[in-house]
Order: structure tokens, then sequence, then C-alpha cells
């Protein structure tokens, strides 16, 4: 849409407000401050979809792994040919032994319901999950031989312990005595804190070398799961594929959609939603840019009879409005833009203001399950929302210099 000299001077004079057309200029700021603000919160909220979304997966792949192996009754014997054979794998990255059993956890007349895990020994030192969430202690500690584990940083807070803390665990699979089953106690030394960040991780998981669960459980040489990484965790599925015939009758095999295959359609659908209804704000923006120039083209009837008979044509005139109606929806864009990076770079400050204002927990992790508002921006998502308000703004302005084209001078003029 390229204009000639006189239709962007008149355009340009169009855009400031003249005498008696302050009305005008409110209504086209309004429609700015709309887009601006539709742009922006379609821009933060996606960005906190996709950075919530993002997390979650990276937390819980972190300690379950693409795929695991599950024993069938939650013991899995003879498991090293299995292990040896996902290892060798094409597209696993990493596969190791793994055991979880939930129990029973106290500490100073407090009884918490904990998830022990057992893994090897390079495996705790080496899991970046782990080893980035570490708080207090130290994770070489937690070693075969030590009675030492880690525990969650909800869980430390919940039973009152700390590094150096002795921690109570109880298993109901314990010594048969005439008198019936007697559960198995034994206290273990707390040498490190982690927090993944994942809430009913923190609260509950208690992490010791799989030697010492195996121990503690009374299991033998059996483990509970063999976990998988793939180097893909979109194509898991035909990855693992070959394992099937090896752990047939034995086992089965569970990729990561399959055991969150609720949560993770919840927040696709709940994306979807969310885009939808914020999409809203940039409509009503463009029907605000629509009865700005409708109403502007009404003010400016005259003058734009006096162009008609100076010999601008019919299709200047479209351009001259098309390019102020476009022009009030990129600068909106390009605020939205701004306020939207600069909102998702403050996210967490500007919760935790409204937290210390309102005196209400906003970000809860018990209900959100991460402990802090994630974001993760998608350039593709945010071409698509500029290029939506770029269509919806064009498209608000095609009636308006229509009317403004198809104005007879002769009608205007004959009692000027």
């Amino acid at each position: 849409m390229l204009l000639n000299r006189a239709e962007r001077m008149v355009a340009r004079r169009y855009l400031m407000p003249g005498k008696g057309e302050g009305f005008i200029f409110v209504v086209a700021g309004i429609s700015l401050g709309a887009v601006m603000l539709g742009v922006a919160a379609l821009i933060i909220v996606m960005s906190v979809m996709n950075g919530f979304r993002a997390e979650l997966f990276d937390k819980v792949v972190g300690l379950n792994g693409h795929a695991i192996v599950q024993g069938l009754g939650g013991r899995l014997e003879n498991w090293r040919p299995i292990l040896e054979q996902a290892r060798r794998t094409p597209g696993v990255t990493s596969a190791s032994a793994l055991i979880e059993q939930p129990l029973m956890a106290t500490h100073d007349g407090r009884a918490e319901a904990i998830l022990l895990r057992g893994m090897p020994r390079e495996q705790i030192a080496d899991n970046p999950t782990v080893r980035e969430g570490l708080m207090m202690g130290s994770l070489d500690a937690v070693r075969p031989g030590t009675d030492n584990v880690a525990i969650g940083s909800r869980l430390a807070e919940l039973l009152g312990l700390g590094v150096g803390d002795s921690i109570t665990i109880w298993s109901p699979q314990g010594r048969t005595t005439p008198f019936g089953t007697v559960p198995r106690i034994v206290d273990y030394r707390v040498a490190a804190i982690v927090e993944v960040g994942v809430y009913e991780f923190d609260k509950a998981f208690v992490i010791m070398p799989i030697e010492e669960a195996q121990s503690f459980l009374m299991i033998g040489d059996a483990i509970g799961m063999i976990e998988v990484q793939t180097a893909d965790p979109d194509r898991v599925d035909e990855i693992v594929a070959p394992l099937e015939p090896l752990v047939a009758g034995r086992a089965v095999i569970n990729d990561w959609r399959s055991i969150n295959s609720a949560l993770f359609e919840a927040l696709q659908v709940e994306r979807v939603v969310m885009f939808v209804v914020l999409s809203i704000i940039i409509l009503v923006a463009a029907f605000n840019i629509l009865s700005s120039l409708i109403m502007m083209v009404r003010a400016k009837h005259r003058d734009i009879a006096i162009l008609r008979t100076m010999g601008a044509s019919r299709a200047g005139l479209m351009k001259v409005f098309m390019t102020v109606g476009v022009t009030i929806g990129v600068l909106g864009i390009v605020a939205g833009l701004i306020l939207g990076a600069l909102g998702i770079v403050f996210r967490q400050p500007v919760v935790d203001f409204v937290q210390r204002m309102t005196g209400q927990e906003l970000w809860d992790p018990s209900v959100r399950v991460l402990t802090q508002l994630p974001a993760r921006t998608d350039p593709v998502e945010v071409v698509a929302i500029v290029l939506m308000a770029l269509v919806l703004t064009f498209l608000a302005t095609l009636f308006p210099a229509w009317r403004a084209a198809k104005t007879d001078p002769v009608q205007v003029l004959r009692y000027e």
C-alpha cells in the first residue's frame, strides 16, 4: 500500500488531532491502548503457559525419565539384561535402575507420607535436576554403606529436619513373628536437602543409594523399574519399542505421555482456550479502530469532498484512511510487544508485590505444582499474535476507507 507524497501528508495530518476533534483522538488512543493490552496479554499468558509446560516437563522427566520399564507387581527380577539392552537401543541416551516405594517417615513426633527413591550412586550425583536443586548438605555423602539420604525441601519443612538430623522410615514389609508382621523401622541421617521445584516431589521424596533401598525393602537383587532417557521425547514410543518383546510378561513400558497424560492434555486445552479468549481483546480493539475511523470520516467529510474536487482518487482516499487505521494498530502492537517483554521479565516481582499488597498467596505451589512462575516465549507464537493483530486491524479499516472513498463531493459541498 504505497502512498504518494500528498497522500502521506494527508494521512499524517489525520493522525494528529485537529480543532474540535479531541474526542476522535481520545477514541483512537483508546484503540491503540486496547491493541497494546491485547498483544501484551496474549504474549505474557502464552509465554507463562509455555514456560509452565516446559518447566513441568523438565522437572518431571528429569526425575522419572522419558520412559520406564515397570516390573509387574512393582518388582523386576533379573533386570540386568534388560538394562544392557536398553542402553544399546538406538535413540536411548541413558538407562538406569530405579526403586520407588511409597512409605511413611517420622521425626520428633511428626509423620509424613514419603516416596522412597533408590537410585544408583552415579545417578544421585550426576542427575541435573537433583544436582541443580541442592540447597544444603552434600550429595557426595549419599553413598552405599553410610545410611545417608537426601530429602525434599518441603518434606524437610514438614518434619522440621535439617542436615545432620535423623529421619525414621517405616516399611510395612518387616519380620514375620508369631504375633504377625512387625514393620521395619530404620533411622537414616539427612545428608542433603534438595528442591527440584515440583511441590509434589519436594514434599515427599527421600533419595538413597539403590543398594540401601534393596536392603531396607528386603527385595534382594530386584528393582522396581528401569528409567530410560531418549534423544527425542516426542518419539519415545518408537525408540523403546524394541524392548517390548524382551520384557513381555515381566514388565510394562510406559512413556512420559501415558504417565502424565491427563496433566499435559489439560495444559494443552488450557493454552488453546486462553489464546482464544484473550484474542477477543484484540478483536475488541479492532472494533475500536473501526468506530474511531468511522467518526473520523464523518468529521472529515468536508475535507474529503474538497480533496475529491482537487483530483484525489477514490483509491487514494481509501489508502489514506487505511494507513491511519493500520498505523494506530502498528503502534499498539509495538507498544504491546514492549509491555509484554517487560511483563515477562518482571513477572515474579509483580506476583510478589501483589501478594504483599493483598496478603493473598497468588502462586500456591501446592496447587500450581511449581514453586516459581515460569515463562518461555515462543517466537513463532509471537509472530502469529502480531500477524493476527495486523490482519484484524487491516480488516477494521476497510469499511471506513470505503465509506470515505464513496463520498460524493457534490452532495457534501452543495450547502457549504
